[in-house]
């Protein structure tokens, strides 16, 4: 194997572990609400180390890489895609963060209401995330347009629970600090799919050499 190809297998593996220590975050953030576990929340905190040493990392390897192989065409933005993918998944990090700290402040209260929406949009933004690394992986054009499309869901998601927690606002005024960290939380959530969105026209651009970002990539040239 040629040492240009073990370079690329690198990127992947790290670019892999970040979206791996990112996505437990969001999960572990969730569970540690549900189960009011102050101590995994906790954890969570201390893992957005791990995720600014992994951003750190992928950055010199990538400069590395074009300094030393000048890739051309598709190669050079694969590795430039991985530069600016991992700005994101950073990004994803700090809200997962953020979310772990208003679930510390929320475990000091008794639950505002039973957490149904809120794991599912969870769960659908941590998917999102994790497709779209493996399509930056394949060049998976297709993949990253349904993705893009897949936010909608998270937006839908996000609504129907801010309209929720305004009505709980306004019948239980006394529990408005708690209700407020859960408009936060869910609006964090909203904006880390956001990221995979990000990611995913970036993963349009590496392929085609198209910038989609603000318009349709079903329309070619439509805005």
């Amino acid at each position: 194997m040629k040492k240009v190809e073990q370079e690329y297998i690198q990127l992947k593996t790290m670019l892999a572990g970040m979206c791996q220590v990112t996505t437990s975050m969001l999960q572990d953030a969730t569970t540690a609400l549900v189960t009011r576990d102050s101590a995994l929340a906790d954890s969570v905190i201390a893992r957005d180390d791990e995720v600014d040493a992994l951003d750190t990392s992928i950055d010199e390897h990538c400069l590395k890489m074009l300094a030393l192989y000048e890739p051309k065409a598709i190669d050079l933005r694969f590795v430039v895609a991985a530069l600016r993918i991992i700005v994101d998944l950073e990004r994803v990090g700090d809200h997962c963060t953020k979310i772990a700290k208003e679930v510390k402040k929320l475990n000091q209260s008794p639950p505002v209401k039973p957490y149904i929406d809120l794991p599912k949009m969870v769960d659908a933004a941590t998917v999102m995330i994790q497709d779209v690394i493996t399509a930056y992986f394949n060049k998976d054009i297709e993949t990253a347009i349904e993705i893009i499309r897949r936010d909608d869901i998270i937006d839908q998601l996000d609504e129907r629970i801010t309209q929720e927690l305004l009505g709980y606002m306004n019948t239980d005024p006394g529990n408005t600090r708690s209700i407020i960290s859960l408009m936060f939380i869910t609006r964090s959530i909203e904006r880390i799919a956001d990221y995979a969105t990000n990611i995913a026209e970036i993963i349009y651009f590496m392929a085609t050499g198209e910038i989609i970002k603000h318009r349709s990539p079903d329309r070619p040239g439509s805005v």
